[in-house]
C-alpha cells in the first residue's frame, strides 16, 4: 500500500485546513488508517485514527472536539478536518495505514505503512 498525504500549510490561529490521504496498491487488504505528527525535537504522536470497515473513530485527547477523520472508502482516502487550529497544533502530520490488526490504534509501531507527511504550521 502506497500513501500520499497532501493539504498541508500556513494558517492563522483558529483556522482550518483539511488534509487528505489516498492509498493506492493493495487497498482491500486496509483494516484501518491513522494520522500522527510529529513537531520538530518531539516524539512522533498519535492524533487520530479510523476502522476503515466500521468507520469507528478515535482521537488524541489533545483533539477531541477540534479534528474529524473520515474515510471515501470508494476514493481509498482519508480525511483529518482540522478546526480551532493552535499553534500547537504545528508539526508534520503524516498518515499511516494497517493491514491487519497489530497492536493499539496510538501506537506507531501498530501501522505497516506510512506517507510521506505534510507541514501543518499554525502562526499565533
Amino acid at each position: 500500500v502506497q500513501l500520499q498525504a497532501s493539504g498541508g500549510g500556513l494558517v492563522q490561529a483558529g483556522g482550518s485546513l483539511r488534509l487528505s490521504c489516498g492509498a493506492s496498491g493493495r487497498t482491500s487488504s486496509l483494516y484501518r488508517m491513522g494520522w500522527f505528527r510529529q513537531a520538530p525535537g518531539k516524539e512522533r504522536e498519535f492524533v487520530a485514527a479510523i476502522s476503515w470497515s466500521s468507520e469507528i473513530t478515535y482521537y488524541a485527547d489533545s483533539v477531541k472536539g477540534r479534528f474529524t477523520i473520515s474515510r471515501d472508502k470508494a476514493k481509498n482516502t482519508v480525511y483529518l478536518q482540522m478546526n480551532s487550529l493552535k499553534p500547537g497544533d504545528t508539526a508534520v502530520y503524516y498518515c499511516a495505514a494497517d493491514s491487519e490488526y497489530s497492536g493499539n490504534y496510538y501506537r506507531p509501531i501498530s501501522y505497516d505503512y506510512w506517507g510521506p507527511g505534510t507541514q501543518v504550521t499554525v502562526s499565533s
